[in-house]
């Protein structure tokens, strides 16, 4: 039994062979499948490898074409940017050059304007200079004109000597007119010269025309200011010191017009010399042209000898004083004076004398006179009192009834008079109205006779205005002490203040 086995042991020895085949078989056969499954692995393996060698291929080669093209579009744009920058440095080393030529020029332009200031600033500080030297200069010749008066007027004299010894009075006025007219001045300092000869008194009048206010430099000096745009500025004098430059420039300008009469005329002709200075002037009130007279002096040939006009300290006012002048106390605002004597009395129409005195009975009443024969006696009592006088006719006489000359030194000169032949009171218009008179015809005062009496504003308004006043007991006295008349006043009733006495 146990050497030979069963049919069912050996069918089931060859079930389990078979089944073992099979299995083997499938295990074969699943190892081909799985050999096969590898080498399909492989192999799909081996294709994706060389897919992806293919693809990595094709990608190595994208990129290196990429970067070849990056490489050449890189060069590229270096090659641009290279070219960029060069056009830059050029174009940065054009506008560099630019820039430098224009800061040059800027430079070069600003030292032109600055060298042009220096030179604008340069001329007007000299310019500056120049017209202060040229106020100084002025101011030297005004100071100096009466120091530096020329010498060696012996030929003038022998010029006038001349025209005298013609016997021609006249002539030798004008002699003298034309010696002092011909002595050189400053310019703006000569003005014309008027010269008049009393032989009786062995006096020469002399008026000259002085300067006006404008002859003194109305600035210090002109000084340079470094303002936009610089000028010249001048630095006004003050007014104070214009008016006392002004006032010793015309008191040197008469102390040189005396000498030079004195010099120009002999000793053995001249024993004095009147002096007038006047102005032409614009009067700043009304406009007209006035003339008023601010020195006037009548002075000995000897007592002008007594001044050394040459010292340097000489005060020329002070010796204006000495000498007694009249001197304008606001000459640089034309205020007159009255002068001491006048030779012009062409303004005015001389009327025939009449002798009325003889005529009249030897108590007449003056109320009842003539108007006419009342003017010419009171002309031939200011005459008998002392003074040339002459009557002026009726007709256009300006107010003025007679012209009087008073020929004492220093008080005297032309006198206004208006006659008032009248019974009620003179008004205050009246004597302002001859105030006016005397203002006009720069005369020294203004007189007003009248037969009435004043009121109390004509008696204050008169001393301020150099204008004296006569009522008619007063003028009753003068006519008895100076011409022996005792005369009546015929009025209506007494003035204020008066005495029965006063009429009769």
């Amino acid at each position: 039994m146990a050497r030979r086995k069963s049919l069912a042991a050996q069918l089931l020895q060859a079930y389990r062979d078979s089944q073992k085949e099979k299995a083997a078989a499938a295990r074969r056969a699943e190892a081909e499948l799985a050999r096969q499954a590898r080498a399909a692995e492989r192999e799909a393996s081996e294709r994706a490898k060389k897919e992806a060698r293919r693809e990595r291929d094709q990608a190595q080669a994208w990129v290196r074409a990429q970067k070849e093209k990056q490489a050449r579009q890189s060069a590229e744009s270096r090659r641009a940017e290279q070219i960029v920058r060069d056009l830059e440095k050029r174009q940065a080393a054009r506008a560099k050059h630019l820039e430098q030529k224009r800061r040059a020029e800027a430079r070069e332009k600003a030292a032109a304007e600055r060298r042009a200031k220096q030179e604008s600033a340069e001329s007007l500080r000299q310019e500056a200079a120049g017209r202060t030297a040229e106020v100084v200069e002025r101011l030297e010749a005004l100071t100096a004109v009466l120091s530096a008066r020329p010498s060696g007027l012996h030929g003038l004299r022998l010029q006038v000597e001349r025209a005298f010894s013609d016997g021609d009075l006249e002539g030798f006025a004008v002699g003298v007119e034309h010696a002092l007219c011909s002595i050189g001045y400053p310019e703006g300092l000569g003005g014309a010269r008027r010269a008049a000869f009393a032989p009786e008194s062995r006096e020469l009048v002399v008026e000259i025309e002085l300067p006006a206010q404008a002859v003194v430099p109305a600035v210090t000096q002109y000084r340079f200011k470094a303002s936009v745009p610089p000028a010249v500025v001048p630095q006004p004098r003050k007014e104070n010191e214009c008016k006392e430059l002004y006032r010793d420039l015309v008191a040197r300008l008469a102390l040189r017009a005396i000498d030079e009469a004195f010099a120009v005329t002999p000793p053995s002709l001249v024993d004095g010399v009147a002096f007038n200075g006047k102005v032409h002037a614009k009067d700043r009130a009304t406009g007209k042209a006035i003339e008023p007279c601010l020195i006037s002096v009548r002075v000995s040939r000897e007592a002008f000898a007594e001044l050394v006009l040459d010292e340097p300290e000489l005060d020329p006012v002070a010796s204006l004083r000495y000498l007694d002048a009249i001197v304008s106390r606001h000459p640089y605002d034309l205020e007159p004076v009255p002068p001491v004597v006048t030779f012009d009395l062409t303004r005015y129409k001389i009327a025939p004398e009449r002798d009325v005195v003889a005529g009249l009975d030897s108590r007449p009443d003056l109320v009842a006179m003539d108007p006419i024969d009342f003017e010419h006696l009171i002309r031939r009592l200011f005459e008998k009192i002392g003074l040339k006088s002459w009557v002026t006719q009726a007709s256009r006489d300006d107010g003025i009834d007679a012209v009087a000359v008073n020929e004492e030194p220093l008080i005297g000169g032309l006198c206004i008079i208006q006659a008032k032949r009248t019974k009620n009171v003179v008004s205050a218009e009246t004597v302002r109205s001859v105030a006016g008179i005397v203002n006009d015809k720069s005369a020294s005062k203004g007189i007003v006779v009248t037969t009435a009496w004043f009121g109390k504003a004509s008696w204050d308004f008169a001393p301020r205005n150099r204008v004296e006043l006569i009522d008619g007991r007063h003028l009753k006295a003068l006519l008895l002490e100076h011409l022996g008349i005792d005369a009546l006043i015929g009025l209506p009733r007494l003035p204020p203040g008066w005495q029965t006495r006063d009429l009769s």
